[in-house]
């Protein structure tokens, strides 16, 4: 029996051998004892014995040492292992996987796709749910302020991607998912290509028609220029007065940008320069579409310079628009304690935490409500 090291992600795998005289076969597998067998020890049990060795436990043994260890000696020998133990396992783990990043377990959710990689390393989707798993880490992190983790996980994401379209064969959805993604992420040059991709490829006809807006929009309004893309990069990365430069430089060119305009806003607003920040922000709504990342900032906005109405009503358009969105929610809460209204904004802090249970600002607004 062998060991790998403690603290490592196989830090529970334990090889063992099995008796020359097992000789048996699983359809047209057979088993073969001179190959070590990885088991994963139940957590938490120090007393653990091999007399509760099960076909489970080797496994999932096996889908940990795939999942972390994808070149180990007996990778092939373990992918056909499982598949004959379990033929329907790719789409039953599939289907937990995705349920799971929909509940936001999204640590098993990775384990599993990670799996699922190492079980069939030729297979494309794999990737590319890998790669909408950490999209969506970087999302929820995004949502509770944790800028470290967020950029952690849209760096891993960007990663995957890249690795997903250096693969031989490319889905479409792979290229639909990777516009959208670098669309986010304003990257315009590399949504484009990958939104184009799609077009020359792809079906679904709802989904072109979208693209085609998309692509029209970013070429109406120039969001391939150098100075765009420079002042999104400043501000994001903490350099606020730069990227402030670069976009007013690109407005005097392009005036009618409602991109831009959100970006100053952005800028202006992080820099807690909150009037500059809402002439900037009701800008982008006059020149662009109802957006609610642009109403929850202009709703910051308003709050901060007293306008408590005016704030509750962008908030209240926002949420409709994306009722899980816990900026919005928490927004909400913080408004209501500027009110006075300590019980209705403990309501929407605790909503926050349904969605985000490691939410450090509800957290700390709910700790303070509580010592009142």
């Amino acid at each position: 029996m062998s060991d790998y090291a403690e603290k490592s992600p196989l830090s529970r795998i334990v090889f063992i051998s099995i008796p020359d005289h097992l000789d048996r076969t699983i359809g047209d597998f057979r088993v073969d004892p001179g190959k070590p067998l990885p088991v994963e020890k139940p957590e938490n049990r120090e007393d653990w014995k091999m007399s509760e060795l099960s076909w489970e436990m080797i496994i999932a043994g096996m889908l940990r040492v795939l999942a972390h260890d994808p070149d180990h000696e007996h990778a092939d020998y373990y992918r056909d292992f499982v598949r004959a133990a379990r033929p329907s396992i790719v789409d039953d783990l599939t289907e937990t996987a995705i349920l799971k990043a929909r509940n936001r377990d999204f640590d098993l959710a990775e384990e599993i796709f990670k799996a699922l990689r190492g079980l069939l390393p030729d297979d494309p989707r794999t990737l590319m749910n890998l790669a909408l798993v950490y999209e969506q880490r970087a999302d929820a992190y995004e949502g509770i302020g944790n800028d470290e983790l967020s950029t952690h996980y849209t760096g891993l994401a960007f990663e995957t991607y890249k690795e997903l379209f250096s693969e031989e064969e490319i889905l479409p959805e792979a290229h639909l998912n990777g516009g959208f993604f670098f669309l986010k992420q304003r990257n315009y040059e590399k949504a484009r290509f990958h939104l184009d991709s799609y077009l020359k490829v792809g079906a679904d006809e709802e989904k072109r028609n979208e693209i085609r807006r998309i692509i029209k929009e970013i070429d109406s309004q120039n969001l391939l220029d150098t100075l765009f893309k420079e002042a999104y990069d400043f501000i994001r990365m903490g350099k606020e007065e730069e990227g402030i430069v670069k976009i007013n430089r690109f407005l005097e060119s392009y005036p009618k940008v409602w991109n831009a305009w959100f970006l100053l806003g952005w800028g202006h607003r992080r820099l807690q320069r909150y009037s500059e920040a809402k002439t900037a922000f009701l800008k982008a709504l006059e020149l662009g579409p109802e957006q609610p990342d642009t109403l929850n900032e202009l709703a910051i906005c308003y709050m901060e310079l007293g306008d408590i109405s005016e704030s509750r009503k962008r908030l209240t358009r926002a949420l409709a628009l994306e009722p899980e969105n816990v900026k919005i929610i928490s927004n909400f809460g913080i408004l209501a304690l500027k009110e006075g209204r300590e019980e209705e904004a403990a309501s929407y802090f605790k909503t926050v935490l349904e969605f985000e249970p490691d939410d450090p600002i509800a957290r700390r607004y709910l700790e303070k409500i509580a010592q009142h």
